[in-house]
């Protein structure tokens, strides 16, 4: 077995979560990575659709953002924003939201918005686009991100994309009937919600990892589950096909800056 980064390890782990029947919404970054590696290995079939109004795209590199025209050129087809919205997305035809977080608490709460107080932010970010949506309307919804203390924080500074809220059953009792956040992979650990409380829970370490490392990188108190495993490593299929689309884009960007 090849060397394998924990990004790359974060990226195989998050495609791997994805089935063949799946009509995903994916985001831009590491969630497209994953989805176009599930895309190319084990569910051919999978439909990705991209805020854009791109349905079942099959991009030979990854897209820069929802506007790359290689998601419409590969597209089955290409419908308006709104329809995307209205009919796919909250008509509940979408199974997977698949979304990153600049800050997320630990019951799955994203926020893309702003680090710090709104009116005088530290930081202003590119804001939820559709994410808070997706949030909403997917069945259930994928994230994925690095472990940064700064990243995965105790109480986000503001609430763009809703997961369970509080914890227990806050989701349910504000009328949101799909599941919300199952799933969260990041370069160290797959976690998951508790059944219970919906706190995200270590399921997994990935190879290389620890409890000292992932506590080190989380400002929350980590909680494991009963039985924690060992995160299986990147085949070399699953390797060799993150590896080639990332030098596919790679080059097709270095020819666009050209």
């Amino acid at each position: 077995m090849a060397d394998f980064t924990p990004d790359e390890m974060m990226t195989i782990a998050a495609a791997r979560a994805l089935s063949n029947d799946d009509v995903c919404f994916v985001g831009i970054g590491a969630p497209s990575a994953a989805c176009n590696v599930a895309r190319l290995t084990h569910a051919p079939d999978i439909t990705l659709i991209y805020e854009s109004g791109t349905i079942a795209t099959a991009p030979s590199v990854l897209p820069l953002s929802i506007g790359d025209g290689e998601l419409c050129e590969t597209a089955l087809t290409t419908v308006s924003v709104p329809e995307m919205f209205r009919y796919w997305l909250q008509g509940g035809r979408i199974s997977i939201g698949f979304l990153g977080a600049a800050q997320l608490d630990p019951f799955g709460n994203i926020n893309t918005t702003v680090i710090g107080d709104y009116a005088h932010p530290k930081t202003r970010l590119p804001g939820g686009g559709g994410a808070p949506e997706i949030a909403s309307s997917c069945g259930e919804v994928f994230i994925t991100m690095k472990q940064t203390k700064r990243g995965m924080v105790k109480a986000i500074d503001f609430f763009t994309s809703f997961g369970h809220g509080k914890g227990g059953s806050d989701r349910q009792d504000l009328g949101i009937t799909t599941k919300g956040p199952t799933l969260l992979v990041t370069d160290m650990a797959v976690w998951r919600p508790n059944p219970q409380t919906k706190e995200f829970e270590v399921n997994s370490i990935h190879p290389g990892a620890s409890r000292e490392a992932i506590a080190a990188s989380c400002d929350w108190d980590v909680v494991y589950a009963a039985d924690v495993g060992e995160t299986p490593p990147p085949t070399e299929l699953e390797l060799s096909t993150l590896r080639a689309i990332k030098a596919r884009t790679a080059a097709a960007h270095r020819r666009n800056a050209a």
